[in-house]
């Protein structure tokens, strides 16, 4: 074996200095080492065989002694092949499931060199191998097509359910087809980037209204409710006469219900976040269809029992941290009639998609979800998240990712910084394709960066101010006008925005019941549950939505 002695970063490649002769674990062939050649010339010459069959964007350990920070790509450079690497900050390891630095208690992998490779069937043969309606499994078995990605397995090697993403499953959804989707209950294009009843010779861009969503994810309290009534309030009217508008996808714990019920009772949309906003990724990644249906629908019954909806508006999903749960979630969101999810994103790209339904495959990459993006055909709308281009200067900067979040563009500081990003992502929609902007936020952001509240409010009296064509309306009202396109003349009387226009009065109880309560779920915590409407038992938890109390 050999033992490395050394390893450091040089120009971003990693190189490493050796004696004797090893073979790297997770890697294929035989690493030789000849006296007299440099460590970097050993990495290149046996270079080749260290990165075959590993994805480029993949990265791992080159060994597991040390202390968990160090992993290395293949990356495929003008240059040639080389080797990039990434060293994690002191007290952090890198996770290889997650492919990210985290706190080095929290990492379970640093014993494993690479992320475990699983079998693949055998989709792509020279000739026919199996009979019709079959496909072969990775161990050269023949099983029926539908059974391919059902969540079963069936392969005596599992790998029919090892290739299951949007562009692997053999019965995922098929390309959009135009023909045969049409409005009001199914919309997409090719590229995603098409407006509704632009070409159709009923409507053209420049008399399409331009959409802004403002959607905002969490608990709703005091805090928070402070910054909504400053940025809705009864004055901040959009050219129809109605008052502005968001979407308030709540988590249930700490939310004041009596808060949920005044933002539905102005017209707010509000959704679900969940109940336990569980933060281990893999929770809602691989959860089952049971977790998303406990968490969605659990935490949807919380809403309209303890904020007193009735009227069956809740209708919206956002995944917490985005981590979408593939057809399991969007199965669940059909049984249980959810018609919108808003948690995938898409890639900052030179026009923005507009909302798409998903009886046809996704218009684009999935992008930043963990790819778990959903694979079959679904009647859901998908609300997606067009990523923000985030550079000071976008003429002169160089390129930068996009962000998803308003709260996630980590290099917005300052407040000017902030006002030329709203600026600047609402110019490339309204010159292009009109897309919905949806602009999504942490409210804890908003407040924790002083004065941002106050950059948003400013803006919002701007556009208002300075755009005739201009709404800040809810994602529900972006279906209601996509599922019927309406010129902006004729705005001012489309009654799918007239519901609830310019709502006055107080709210329906001053004083909410202030409910401390316990669950068995949550042992030693006392929640307080404020609400207008009789305290339960038992604190609302993800067994027990209603708190009326359950038996073990």
């Amino acid at each position: 074996m050999w033992h490395l002695t050394t390893l450091v970063l040089f120009f971003g490649v990693l190189v490493f200095s050796v004696g004797g002769q090893f073979r790297l674990g997770g890697a294929k062939g035989q690493y030789k080492y000849k006296r007299g050649k440099s460590g970097e010339e050993v990495v290149q010459d046996n270079l080749e065989v260290l990165c075959q069959g590993q994805p480029g964007s993949e990265y791992f350990r080159l060994t597991t002694d040390g202390d968990c920070r160090e992993v290395v790509r293949c990356d495929k450079a003008a240059v040639g092949l080389r080797l990039a690497s990434v060293k994690c900050p002191s007290g952090l390891g890198f996770d290889l499931e997650r492919q990210t630095c985290d706190w080095k208690a929290n990492v379970d992998n640093c014993d494993r060199l690479s992320k475990p490779r699983l079998v693949k069937p055998n989709f792509h043969t020279v000739e026919p191998v199996c009979p019709d309606g079959q496909l072969q499994c990775g161990n050269g078995e023949c099983i029926d097509r539908s059974l391919f990605c059902d969540s079963q397995p069936d392969c005596g090697d599992g790998s029919d359910e090892n290739a299951c993403s949007v562009d692997e499953d053999p019965n995922g959804a098929p390309l959009c087809d135009p023909t045969q989707c049409l409005l009001p209950d199914c919309f997409c294009s090719v590229d995603g980037t098409s407006a509704p009843g632009v070409g159709s010779g009923r409507l053209e861009i420049s008399n399409i209204p331009q959409m802004i969503t403002f959607t905002f994810n969490g608990a709703v309290n005091d805090e928070n409710n402070r910054v909504y009534d400053k940025l809705f309030h009864g004055e901040r009217i959009n050219p129809n006469g109605c008052t502005a508008k968001g979407t308030f996808f709540v988590s249930h714990k700490y939310t004041n219900y009596s808060a949920v019920q005044d933002l539905h009772r102005r017209g707010h949309a509000i959704g679900v976040f969940s109940i336990t906003n569980d933060e281990d990724p893999k929770y809602w990644t691989e959860g089952s269809y049971d977790n998303w249906l406990a968490e969605m629908a659990g935490a949807r019954l919380i809403i309209e029992r303890f904020a007193n909806i009735t009227d069956g508006t809740v209708v919206g999903v956002r995944a917490p941290y985005l981590r979408i749960g593939g057809n399991e979630q969007f199965n669940m969101m059909t049984d249980q009639f959810f018609a919108y999810d808003s948690s995938i994103t898409a890639p900052l790209g030179r026009v923005p998609l507009w909302p798409y339904t998903l009886h046809f495959a996704i218009p684009h990459k999935c992008h930043g979800n963990h790819n778990n993006c959903p694979s079959r055909s679904h009647p859901i709308w998908e609300m997606p998240i067009n990523e923000l281009d985030r550079r000071d200067d976008p003429d002169f900067d160089e390129n930068l990712t996009g962000c998803h979040l308003v709260s996630s563009c980590s290099n917005i500081y300052h407040k000017d910084q902030f006002r030329q990003l709203l600026q600047h992502n609402f110019e490339r929609h309204y010159s292009t394709n009109k897309a919905p902007l949806s602009l999504s936020f942490d409210p804890s952001w908003l407040i924790s960066n002083k004065g941002f509240a106050d950059v948003v409010d400013d803006w919002m009296d701007h556009v208002l101010a300075t755009y005739n064509d201009v709404y800040f309306v809810t994602e529900l009202q972006v279906i209601q006008w996509m599922q019927n396109p309406t010129g902006t003349q004729s705005l001012r009387d489309f009654q799918e925005w007239k519901d609830k226009c310019a709502v006055k009065g107080q709210p329906f109880c001053s004083l909410p019941n202030p409910c401390p309560l316990t669950t068995r779920e949550l042992p030693g915590e006392t929640i307080r549950l404020h609400t207008c409407i009789e305290c339960p038992k038992n604190y609302p938890w993800i067994q027990d939505p209603t708190g009326d109390g359950f038996s073990f």
